[in-house]
């Protein structure tokens, strides 16, 4: 979620360092980034909103392609 906020997120990789680029850690943040499309999924299913758990499965393909 800190990569989506450009100057909140400045700010804070400015205060605590860079963003770590190695192929494990981009691993472990799509694996984390996967988790929480589930976690979206589940919730969107319990709130009975079809469109947006049919939108969790684009968005994942999205994850699980990057991650390939």
């Amino acid at each position: 979620m800190i990569t989506a906020k450009s100057d909140e997120g400045i700010a804070f990789w400015e205060t605590y360092r860079p963003l770590d680029q190695s192929e494990d850690a981009l691993w472990r943040q799509r694996f984390y980034e996967a988790r929480h499309l589930g976690a979206i999924r589940l919730e969107r299913y319990r709130l009975g909103n079809n469109e947006g758990v049919r939108n969790t499965y684009e968005a994942m393909a999205v994850v699980l392609t990057a991650a390939a």
